[in-house]
């Protein structure tokens, strides 16, 4: 599972700091000892409570807050609003992206998984491996990345430079044809 990304910006080098840009180890110190732990609270509240994650936010939300001090004038300092408002929307950001994601159908999982000797597993990893085979290569591409990978649909699409709409249609085609070997295959075994 991906948690939020860092901005385009940190990952860049070519970013320059402004000669009103605070020095990184002054204004992060004061940024993380004046808010991490009040964000840290909201945002695992946000959560139900999933720490770890809440970190991932709270962190990025004090990365973004310096990013930006570079673009402000001197003597700007993030507001305690702004960095909630921030970290709200990453997590909401990151909510919808979770929500939008398909689901793969449980009824196939557990049909793979009650597979308990070798011989029943070898013949289930056979009839996965012909259903995944037979399907197109973009198919097999999106499945891969969204299933194998674990990852959103907006960072398939990204890395298959093709637009957001197109991975959910591919998915949901990839995985119709799934169902659909999958149901011919258990009607020729009964």
């Amino acid at each position: 599972m991906r948690t939020p990304t860092t901005s385009s910006r940190a990952a860049g080098s070519s970013h320059r700091r402004g000669a009103n840009a605070p020095t990184a180890d002054g204004f992060v110190r004061e940024l993380y000892e004046r808010h991490h732990g009040p964000l840290l609270r909201y945002v695992s509240g946000l959560l139900r409570g999933d720490r770890q994650r809440a970190e991932d936010f709270v962190q990025e939300t004090l990365l973004r807050a310096w990013l930006s001090s570079a673009d402000q004038p001197p003597g700007w300092s993030a507001s305690r609003a702004w960095l909630f408002r921030v970290a709200h929307n990453l997590v909401v950001d990151w909510t919808r992206r979770e929500q939008t994601r398909p689901e793969f159908h449980q009824e196939l999982l557990e049909t793979h998984a009650e597979a308990v000797d070798p011989i029943s597993q070898a013949v289930h990893r056979c009839f996965l491996v012909n259903a995944l085979s037979r399907l197109s290569q973009p198919h097999r591409e999106i499945l891969f990345y969204v299933y194998v990978l674990g990852w959103t649909g907006p960072d398939a699409a990204d890395a298959l430079s093709i637009p957001p709409g197109t991975v959910k249609s591919r998915t949901h085609h990839a995985l119709r044809e799934l169902r659909r070997r999958h149901l011919r295959h258990m009607l020729v075994a009964a």
